[in-house]
């Protein structure tokens, strides 16, 4: 099951009459006119609202004669139940990753048409910016010094200093005037 769908389901329950009908239809199986009685609304409310209920497949109708029957769909309300309210499913509704929103924005305010604009002052921001840039850098790959400063210049005037934070933040490393990519990327906290 979907957001979408979930959506859908909390849409229709999230009426006092239907979780009411809900309620009546599940101990026994009833008419409009009987549900309208009980309930002191008009059958064609209470029409509308066994509308929204079947349409979401939690109550069914059978004929009888002339009138329609209607009941809870017991195995529709057992699925949503369990696919439904699951730790599982409830944490599956957060985005897929909150950060990376966050990161984008940061992104968005620091870098335009592929060049940083500002070092970033606050540590998180700078952190987002410093992994950014060590994405212009192969895994695997040694650079001297010269290549380095080369890419960074690429993107921003002062390479001294974001060369630094790049080792300082452990994005990349560094031995006699060769630096490397570290393989692991740190998450921003």
């Amino acid at each position: 099951m979907d957001l979408e769908q979930v959506v859908g389901y909390l849409k229709v329950l999230a009426h006092e009459t239907r979780l009411r009908l809900l309620g009546l239809l599940a101990a026994q199986e009833r008419s409009v006119g009987e549900l309208a009685e009980i309930l002191a609304l008009k059958e064609p409310t209470i029409s509308h609202h066994l509308a929204k209920l079947s349409e979401a497949e939690l109550v069914t109708m059978r004929p009888q004669g002339t009138v329609h029957l209607y009941r809870v769909n017991s195995e529709a309300l057992r699925e949503l139940s369990r696919d439904l309210f699951t730790p599982e499913r409830v944490a599956g509704f957060a985005p897929a990753r909150q950060v990376d929103s966050w990161e984008k924005k940061v992104l968005r305010t620091y870098v335009v048409e592929s060049r940083l604009t500002k070092i970033p002052d606050v540590r998180k921001k700078r952190d987002v910016v410093l992994r950014w840039l060590a994405g212009h850098f192969e895994e695997d790959r040694r650079y001297s010094e010269r290549e380095v400063n080369e890419i960074i210049g690429r993107v921003h005037s002062d390479f001294a200093t974001l060369r630094r934070e790049l080792v300082g933040a452990r994005l990349m490393q560094r031995a006699e005037g060769i630096y490397w990519r570290v393989d692991q990327v740190p998450a921003a906290a």
